[in-house]
């Protein structure tokens, strides 16, 4: 790419350029990564299409293409990422919230619009400030990354979320019977996998937010007796489900009330739902 283009002449370059390395959603990928760049939005770049791109915006443009062609997340070059209706901060601390987690959300304002929840491996904070922006609930948020608890602080302070962070591994620093929800997304990408990932998730999100151990299985095996420690009898337990998981954490939950999976919008099964007796 030159200097001395317009925007619309940047951006026709730029989504070539990451066609041909196989970027998903060139395209787009241009507009967010230009509108970034200049500091608007992608409607403004695009009804600005014929103005010159000013040197100084075109340096920037230009290093974030390097980045997104060398693999990085475009969420992670902007630092932004929409949950649930809202923007939340980003950073290679957390990892990247996906649509398919709004089901859990949904899942809570459903099941208990009231009483206290647990959003466990918190990262962005997405799950418990979204549910605490939703419900009447009182929501705590916990993650074994003290790096990731900041990020979700700061997402919460910009929100206005109630949410009391801590930083803890899974539900050790959780009293007995005390919660009315407990919520998770946990690492559940089997090691197994790991040649088979898309790049920009192997290479540049949170380890320890990714893999559950060479079957996936690791942190349901400890989460699932933990949580029913932690619940008041009665209580709900939601996690969200890789593609092998249904069948092993539908049997770890044999013993707990009202079992269910709901699945996503594309009908894959994403949300086991479970009550403790």
């Amino acid at each position: 790419m030159t200097p001395d283009l317009t925007i619309g002449q940047a951006l026709a370059q730029a989504a070539e350029m990451l066609q041909r390395a196989a970027v998903g959603a060139p395209r787009l990928t241009a507009e967010v990564l230009l509108a970034h760049a200049l500091g608007k939005d992608r409607s403004w770049i695009i009804a600005h299409s014929p103005d010159p791109l000013t040197e100084l915006a075109w340096i920037h443009f230009g290093r974030y293409l390097h980045q997104r062609l060398e693999g990085v997340p475009t969420q992670y070059i902007t630092r932004r990422q929409e949950f649930y209706g809202r923007e939340f901060l980003v950073s290679p601390d957390v990892l990247i919230p996906r649509p398919e987690t709004e089901h859990i959300v949904e899942a809570v304002v459903e099941l208990v619009p009231r009483g206290r929840v647990l959003d466990v491996g918190t990262g962005s904070g997405a799950i418990a400030i979204s549910i605490a922006l939703e419900t009447q609930t009182a929501v705590f948020a916990s993650d074994v990354s003290l790096a990731a608890v900041r990020v979700a602080r700061e997402n919460a302070r910009r929100l206005g979320a109630a949410v009391r962070f801590y930083c803890a591994d899974l539900l050790s620093a959780a009293p007995a019977a005390s919660f009315d929800v407990i919520t998770c997304n946990p690492p559940y990408v089997p090691e197994r996998d790991k040649p088979g990932i898309q790049r920009e998730v192997r290479d540049h999100e949170p380890q320890v937010a990714l893999w559950g151990g060479y079957d996936g299985m690791d942190v349901y095996r400890r989460l699932i007796p933990e949580a029913w420690r932690v619940l008041k009898p009665g209580g709900w337990l939601l996690m969200e489900l890789g593609y092998s998981a249904v069948r092993p954490v539908t049997a770890m939950l044999n013993e707990w009330a009202g079992g269910e999976i709901r699945g996503d919008l594309a009908g894959l099964p994403r949300v086991a739902i479970a009550r403790r007796p």
